[in-house]
Parts: structure tokens; sequence; C-alpha cells
């Protein structure tokens, strides 16, 4: 069995290091199995030191040129080899509690794809309403996070990846269609939660509560179209870090 992490990065200097040696040491889960494991970031067009600080945590640096979430792991996807693959944000760091739950999961033979629940780092009252809101839609919806993803690599493959045409919430389609996949194999999706993610609180500081607000409410008023757009869904792409 062979593992590919993937981390996409755009302009992760002050982050990255952290995630992936978080990584290097969950990895040690599979190891215990046997199964071995790959380390891809993705560049994403990066203009700070990304690559490079990749490259010296022992990743594998692919490049993707255009600037998009969904294209950066499509991109490290396409380039890696595993079995399964395991998509990571560049700015979390996953126990190594939960890739053993992962392999456990892979190893019962039923899963398809899956993902974790998740825990902000600090104290911040609203931000952890905020995630035990989405853990528990998560678990319901059978939709994974962003931040921590796994899926069998052949299927992956077979629903064609992330959409491109999106900006964000690509995960959640994404899952929709692996969800009708599942059910037309008789699979499971599944959603972690013994051991959660840990994901850095950065963009309530980088963001105001109002800009916040106002990403959903017009996510909810366009129903959804302003995610094909870059500028809309600003709170990933105007380069705040």
């Amino acid at each position: 069995m062979l593992v590919s992490v993937i981390v996409p990065a755009f302009n992760e200097a002050k982050l990255l290091a952290d995630s992936l040696r978080s990584i290097r040491r969950a990895l040690g889960a599979l190891a215990a199995r046997g199964w071995a494991a790959e380390l891809i970031v993705c560049d994403n067009n990066s203009t700070d030191h990304t690559a490079e600080l990749a490259q010296a945590e022992g990743a594998r640096v692919v490049f993707e040129p255009i600037n998009q979430i969904a294209r950066a792991r499509n991109t490290g996807a396409w380039a890696a080899g595993g079995d399964w693959l395991i998509f990571v944000y560049a700015d979390s760091q996953p126990p190594p509690e939960l890739f053993a739950d992962v392999a456990e999961t892979i190893a019962r033979g039923d899963c398809l794809a899956g993902g974790s629940t998740v825990r902000i780092e600090g104290p911040q009252v609203l931000a952890r309403a905020g995630t035990l809101s989405w853990n528990l839609i998560s678990r319901l919806k059978r939709w994974a996070p962003g931040s921590f993803i796994f899926c069998e690599a052949a299927a992956f493959r077979r629903v064609g990846g992330f959409n491109q045409d999106l900006y964000a919430s690509e995960e959640i389609e994404l899952f929709e269609r692996l969800k009708a996949l599942a059910r037309q194999q008789r699979r499971r999706i599944v959603i972690l939660h013994r051991h959660p993610l840990l994901t850095s609180a950065r963009k309530l500081h980088l963001y105001t509560t109002g800009e916040h607000l106002r990403f959903l409410v017009r996510t909810l008023m366009l129903r959804g179209r302003n995610l094909r757009s870059p500028q809309e869904c600003y709170t990933w792409y105007d380069g705040r870090r």
C-alpha cells in the first residue's frame, strides 16, 4: 500500500514547516502497518519561500501556475502514485492518532473516501462555536472539510477530481459526487471524529467578522454562484497571510 499525502500551498512560508513536520510524525501510523507514503507539496505560484521550505522538509514539490485551490490539489493528485490520497491544508496539523484512524478505516475495505472533524487553535469562543456547527454538519451530510480529505485514488480519478470551476467549497461538490459513487459501489463515506485535525485560526485575525459574514450572506443570496469568482472568495485569494 502506498499513500500519497498532498499539501496545496500558496505563500505558506509562515506555517508550512510546522504542518509538514506534523504530517511526518503522523506518517508513523502508516509505517507501523508496513505501508509506504510519499509527501507532495503543490506550490501554487507562491512568491515567498514555500517551495524551498517544502524541499528542505523532504517533500516532493510540484508546481501549479494558476492560483486556485482546486487546481493545486488536482495537480498534486495527478502527480501522486499512491493507492490512496490524503489532502491536508498547509496551515493544519494532523495528530498521529488521526492517521492511525485513517489507516484502520482504509484497512476495513468498505470505505471509499472520508474526512475528519476539526478543532481550531486558540481560545476564540465564536470560532469554536462555528467549528462545532461545521463538525455536526460534516458528520450529518458526510462532507469532509477542505483541510483534511482522504480518498481512494481510483475513485478520485473516476469522478474527475476537484471541480476547477469553483474557487471555494469545491470539497463539498466533490463529496456529493463521491457519495453517489459510494452508493453505486455499496461503500461508505466516513467522517472521523475521535482525533480532530488541528487547524490555524489565522483567518480570524486577518479578516473581520463583517468580512466573513459578507461572504456567507452573498453565498446564500447568490446560491453559490459567487464561488466561481476568486475576487468573491477573497478570504482564500486576496493574498493576506
